[in-house]
């Protein structure tokens, strides 16, 4: 068991290893991860270090938005496994000293949820339908929507009813929107929450939480703000779908379901708001912790890391908490192409990687080594900070973005609402199973050159019967076997050991108390407010006599000399011995 794990607060500064699990491991051969090929890998991910994992969605689905359309909060996907699949997951994963973190998905449920089918069949005004968010429509006889609002997802944002009404989907037309003016739907969750905790479940991601609680009726639908749907900013107070105050009386409810718990619960809310108003979800009487997406938003650029940093941690000793640092998850484009394409500034972030994507990866140069000794040195700057780092799975890999996955072979609802010239292709190019094994696998006679169909680089196993394994849902690029995890982890210099010795380290020797969770900026003649084209901080070290540890960054095109102390770990092998090189990181003791 780690040292982080063994405290009741474990998660304030937990490396936390997000799994996407219909794309992680398939254990029955279907083209399908599944639970019990995630309890198969939990001695890899021990091995790695990380103390938790993330589960995103494994309840059961019609699969229309992977998995976040939940059609029962307390049940597994059969696709995916059984009950008790889940409960030896957990068993294996506490045995192995790590914790497990389920997704909440509050926002909406799946219109094949019971309740939603409940109310389609019922009548308007009904109690089956407050539970959802039903309006008439405008015209003579109802048949406009309510108002002009869009999806997300593209489209309208409300959907017709055989009675006449509409109902709305702020996502997909599958993603019926909740009621959370509803007592009933507070109740239910609270149920969820008490279900899985008593599972053995150790916190919760919850999906959207800035937009439970929403303000439908202060004034006419119609003349409510089209483009409010697409602008969190709720700074002046009148939003009406997104960061409103009433949403904080829900996590307070929930607050008093994870105390009822020892150690308590907690959670980790997706809330994408102004970074002034991030730490009133992660106050203790309320989630405990929220994504700070600002890595995850920031070009290759020195500036934008110390920004985001800086917000990271004020937001963090605002909420009296710790922070959280992330680089990319199942919603954005990989991080290791993002760092590989051209760093020019934007209208609005991964505005360029989107567009790459769009056309198959074709319209700008990815510079896939340049990009990968970036994310080696992004790691270190990451889990040398103090707080909670989610890592996604594959980024331990050094995996690149998949731009060129077929429109015919796309899952995501993103490229569904919108034509090939549209604005996104969607997110599936970061979900491609995993590559667990480099070696040639037998092909049929009708093999793809390009994907390399049928096979999985061992992501499936051979099913019980004996034939072949199911081409995995969304097809692998033949250039996977150089990621494969069985050769990154026999090569000393790999994505993955970087990660694991880094992991080690952070465990070792920066583990924060109460007084220590804080970081300086490095002073000298090159570093920080005298140079913007490096990062450099310090912190202290928990093990006696260490001295200061520090992390230097070199975002900039020339080597700079390194301080006076001893290196510990650097992303790439320094040329000189008091030089860092471009694109490089190092982790130092300083005396």
């Amino acid at each position: 068991m780690t040292a982080n794990n063994m405290h009741d607060d474990w998660w304030k500064q937990a490396v936390v290893y997000q799994v996407y699990p219909r794309s992680f491991r398939d254990a029955n051969g279907d083209g399908l991860g599944d639970i019990a090929g995630i309890t198969e890998q939990v001695p890899y991910l021990k091995h790695l270090g990380v103390d938790a994992i993330w589960l995103s969605p494994f309840y059961p689905s019609e699969l229309a938005d992977g998995g976040y359309d939940v059609i029962d909060y307390r049940n597994v996907d059969p696709r995916l496994g059984t009950l008790e699949d889940f409960d030896e997951l957990v068993t294996a994963l506490h045995a192995h000293g790590m914790k497990i973190v389920v997704d909440i998905v509050p926002n909406h449920t799946s219109n094949m949820h019971e309740w939603f089918q409940a109310a389609l069949t019922a009548e308007p005004g009904s109690p089956e339908r407050d539970r959802y968010i039903f309006r008439e429509g405008r015209g003579e006889h109802g048949e406009l929507p309510p108002n002009d609002w869009q999806s997300l997802f593209g489209g309208p944002a409300w959907q017709r009813v055989a009675d006449g009404q509409w109902y709305l989907h702020i996502f997909t037309v599958e993603q019926p929107d909740l009621n959370w003016k509803n007592p009933e739907v507070h109740e239910d969750f609270k149920k969820t929450l008490r279900f899985w905790s008593d599972r053995g479940v150790d916190g919760f991601r919850i999906d959207v939480a800035h937009g439970l609680a929403k303000d439908l009726d202060s004034k006419p639908l119609a003349e409510m703000d089209a483009d409010c749907v697409f602008d969190t900013d709720n700074r002046n107070g009148n939003n009406p779908l997104w960061d409103r105050a009433e949403v904080h009386d829900i996590y307070r409810e929930w607050n008093a379901v994870f105390n009822e718990y020892r150690p308590a619960r907690f959670a980790v809310g997706e809330a994408w708001v102004i970074p002034e108003h991030q730490h009133l979800y992660a106050r203790e009487g309320e989630l405990g912790q929220v994504f700070n997406f600002e890595f995850a938003k920031a070009n290759w650029n020195a500036a934008a890391f110390k920004v985001a940093i800086e917000d990271g941690i004020r937001s963090a000793h605002d909420a009296e908490s710790t922070t959280t640092w992330v680089m990319s998850n199942h919603d954005v484009v990989r991080h290791a192409s993002r760092y590989g394409l051209p760093q020019v500034p934007t209208t609005g972030y991964h505005e360029l990687p989107n567009d790459w994507l769009l056309r198959d990866g074709t319209t700008y140069i990815e510079d896939r080594d340049l990009g990968a000794r970036r994310a080696r040195a992004a790691i270190l700057m990451e889990l040398g900070l103090p707080g909670s780092v989610y890592v996604y799975q594959g980024e331990e890999l050094g995996l690149p973005e998949v731009a060129n996955i077929p429109w015919n072979h796309l899952e995501d609802p993103i490229a569904f609402h919108t034509d090939h010239a549209g604005a996104q292709k969607g997110r599936d190019g970061c979900r491609v199973p995993l590559p667990w094994r480099a070696d040639d696998e037998p092909r049929p006679a009708d093999w793809d050159p390009l994907f390399g169909t049928g096979a999985s680089f061992g992501f499936s196993d051979a099913p019980a019967d004996g034939s072949a394994p199911a081409d995995p849902h969304l097809p692998q690029p033949l250039w996977y076997k150089q990621y494969a995890a069985d050769k990154q982890m026999a090569d000393d210099t790999s994505m993955f050991n970087l990660y694991r010795q880094a992991m080690q380290f952070r465990q070792e020797h920066l583990t924060p108390s109460d007084d220590t969770d804080d970081i300086t900026w490095l002073p000298g003649t090159d570093f920080n407010a005298h140079n913007a084209e490096v990062v450099a901080y310090t912190r202290p070290c928990t093990g006696e006599g260490d001295g200061t540890f520090a992390c230097i960054v070199n975002f900039g095109p020339d080597p700079i000399d390194l301080p006076a102390g001893t290196v510990v770990l650097s992303s790439e092998p320094l040329d000189e011995p008091h030089k860092l090189s471009a694109d490089t990181a190092v982790w130092m003791l300083l005396p």
